[in-house]
């Protein structure tokens, strides 16, 4: 049975699909945190206004959820890193008053 081809999709919706349309929306998430919020963020305004087609949302659906993955992971990773760098105890914040102190 011949493989059915992915439908159009918009590559601000998923850029890990190749130039022929071919690939997983789930693919490569991003090069860094702030990219894949930045793109998740463009997702979810993009489905918002309720012009993507079924498969389009399907795809913008599926490409979210991997970079939501991605975004949680990584700021999980940075949450141990502090508890590391911090001795294994998170300390109370406090914010440096007018004079720097």
């Amino acid at each position: 049975m011949p493989k059915q081809q992915s439908p159009d999709l918009d590559p601000a919706i998923s850029p890990a699909l190749d130039s022929s349309g071919e690939g997983a929306a789930d693919g490569p998430v991003a090069v860094s945190f702030e990219q894949a919020l930045a793109e998740l963020e463009a997702i979810v305004a993009r489905m918002e206004t309720g012009e993507l087609s079924l498969e389009q949302s399907l795809a913008a659906y599926k490409r979210g959820a991997a970079l939501l993955q991605y975004c949680q992971t990584a700021l999980k990773d940075a949450q141990q890193q502090v508890k590391v760098l911090e001795s294994g105890v998170l300390q109370e914040f406090r914010a440096l008053d007018s004079d720097g102190e």
